[in-house]
């Protein structure tokens, strides 16, 4: 139906009644994107520029700490909570191991610089974070680094992202990488993987995660 709306310059779909599009009412109703355009005509470049080419997701995994002697365990948190309609966005996530001697927490500010609806984007990042390892280190404190991503496919169904933060303020500094790749399998749910390293000046941690992502 659309496709026999958009027929000529585009200003003549504003102009035209609906009695001359050969459209019933009903038909009207039940698409808000008719709707939109028989009312004005939208700035679609503008529209598909800032229109976030990512979406809010729920997370919830299973964590294998090949440096913690292989144990497993788990991980749940959020990821890109926008604030109102900003390029501001809040993660928070929770980690451990089941032998209760590997945790992580803590939460996060993203502030994306360059237009949400692009194939790549970048941001800071500001938060808080603790983070043990055993008896090796228990470090916490302010989070600081940048995220980096890559959107090959729009609206959650694939990118890959790359966090790089230091938690500062505390006696011990603690340096940590994280890779995390996702891919959608319906509509509401993909999978991810992600791996994370952990470093301090004399010690070192890492994790292996495979998540389900609810969009939210």
């Amino acid at each position: 139906m659309l496709a026999a709306v958009y027929v000529g310059p585009t200003s003549a779909i504003a102009q035209t009644p609906n009695s001359d599009l050969n459209l019933s009412p009903e038909v009207i109703e039940q698409s808000p994107v008719l709707q939109r355009w028989l009312d004005s005509i939208p700035n679609l470049s503008e529209d598909i520029r800032n229109d976030p080419s990512f979406v809010t997701r729920v997370q919830l995994g299973y964590s294998y700490f090949p440096s913690s002697d292989s144990t497993s365990g788990f991980i749940i948190g959020v990821e890109d909570a926008f604030i109102g309609k900003t390029p501001l966005t809040v993660s928070a996530d929770y980690q451990q191991n089941f032998r209760g001697d590997r945790q992580a927490y803590g939460a996060d500010l993203h502030y994306y610089v360059l237009p949400l609806g692009g194939y790549v984007n970048v941001s800071p990042i500001v938060g808080y974070r603790y983070a043990k390892a055993a008896n090796d280190y228990s470090v916490s404190g302010a989070n600081v680094g940048v995220r980096l991503r890559a959107v090959p496919s729009r609206t959650g169904a694939a990118d890959i992202t790359l966090d790089q933060s230091w938690i500062v303020g505390d006696s011990e500094g603690l340096s940590i990488t994280q890779v995390n790749v996702g891919y959608a399998l319906t509509q509401d749910l993909r999978l991810s993987t992600d791996l994370e390293w952990q470093r301090t000046a004399d010690e070192g941690d890492s994790r292996v995660g495979v998540n389900l992502e609810w969009f939210y």
